[in-house]
């Protein structure tokens, strides 16, 4: 997929919505046994790159430093139909000193706000460096369940209107 194509995706107001949205990704990596891991994250868009923060001596540093590689799905259940947004990339790794403002801000996001304030302090308190995870999008897909649809769905749509037909 070209990089136009991924923009196009991730720029459709559905997609942005998700983006935006209070709902935990979740990213999919290989853990450095080999073994798949799939964790819920908060996450910040920054227009072109999701940002993921964790600690130092998180499990999933050594494996994104080992395999870049990362998939990440953000997706509502509790509207019809749902929602979807699929993206997949490579993850680079940078050590910061103290608590980015952009976890501050993704972590707003799913933090209720009668605790964030005390939240925000402990973590400020607790935290002299963290990892800031760049997830560079290389491939994007929306499935909206009207104007889209998983592709094994949309093949056999085709083959029964192909069956019809003749």
């Amino acid at each position: 997929m070209d990089r136009n194509d991924v923009t196009e995706v991730l720029n459709k107001p559905i997609s942005q919505e998700l983006l935006g949205s209070s709902i935990p990704a979740r990213l999919a990596y290989t853990g450095v046994d080999g073994d798949p891991r799939v964790v819920p994250v908060s996450f910040w868009w920054d227009g072109a790159q999701l940002l993921v923060f964790t600690i130092p001596n998180a499990a999933k540093v050594p494996a994104l430093k080992k395999n870049p590689r990362v998939a990440i799905t953000i997706d509502t259940q509790e509207q019809w139909p749902p929602r979807v947004l699929l993206v997949r990339g490579a993850a680079s790794v940078e050590p910061v000193d103290g608590v980015p403002q952009e976890y501050v801000e993704a972590s707003r996001k799913v933090t209720p706000v009668e605790v964030f304030e005390d939240w925000e302090a402990g973590v400020r308190g607790l935290y002299d460096r963290m990892v800031r995870i760049t997830i560079e999008p290389d491939w994007a897909k929306l499935l909206d369940f009207e104007t889209t649809l998983p592709k094994a769905v949309e093949e056999i749509i085709n083959a029964k209107l192909a069956q019809r037909a003749t």
